[in-house]
């Protein structure tokens, strides 16, 4: 397994109150720059995975701290990943039965490396559960709607989108059409219902200059 470097002993995220944006400590976007390096995405994953989260948690009633953990979350999700380390993770081809079992892993994993790193519980649950689905077939434990968390099953949506609409080794990136298709059709199977609408009603537009998202209510 690969080890990653520890933070400074200050990993809060703070809170902009004029924008409501979350600023994270400079070494969890270190750690978040190598995940997203690691899994070969073409541009910055996790922090496209926290923009669009907090566009859509921003439509929910959730308190300051689950926002500050979700963003966290959003950030480190893969986090078990990297710790994995495995070659097939970056690979130019579809994974094998036997390695999506492996990778099924990653989230527990996840979970004990953000423990390790000193941040709240809140933010270790959330990256055990970014995989769980509203039907009940995600991964580890198999929750089902709202047994999952709000913040987890915003999560799930905004990572699924990120992923989607970035390129893998594997695969181009998905259009933007492509990927609210995908939203919609699995709609109260992958994801919760009213995150998914949420989502879809959310015009997101790419800033690629600063790899964030801008995100444009529709009338």
């Amino acid at each position: 397994m690969t080890n990653l470097p520890l933070p400074s002993e200050s990993t809060e995220t703070m809170q902009t109150a004029a924008t409501g944006e979350f600023r994270l400590d400079e070494k969890l976007i270190q750690l978040s720059t190598q995940m997203d390096e690691f899994e070969g995405y073409s541009r910055p994953h996790g922090a496209r995975v926290a923009s669009i989260a907090n566009a859509i948690a921003s439509n929910f009633n959730l308190a300051s701290d689950d926002r500050s953990f979700l963003n966290q979350a959003a950030h480190l999700h893969d986090i078990g990943e990297v710790v994995m380390g495995r070659d097939y993770i970056s690979a130019f081809r579809t994974l094998t039965h036997e390695e999506r079992l492996d990778l099924h892993r990653h989230p527990v994993i996840g979970e004990q490396e953000i423990a390790k790193l000193g941040l709240p519980r809140g933010v270790q649950l959330l990256v055990r559960w970014h995989h769980e689905w509203w039907s009940g077939l995600g991964y580890p434990d198999g929750l089902e709607g709202e047994q999952i968390p709000l913040a987890a099953r915003i999560l799930r949506a905004a990572d699924c989108y990120a992923s989607l609409t970035g390129s893998r080794p594997f695969r181009t990136a998905y259009s933007i059409e492509e990927a609210r298709k995908y939203v919609s059709e699995w709609a109260a199977i992958e994801f919760d219902p009213r995150v998914a609408k949420v989502l879809l009603d959310l015009n997101l537009v790419d800033t690629a200059e600063e790899f964030s998202v801008t995100v444009e209510h529709e009338n």
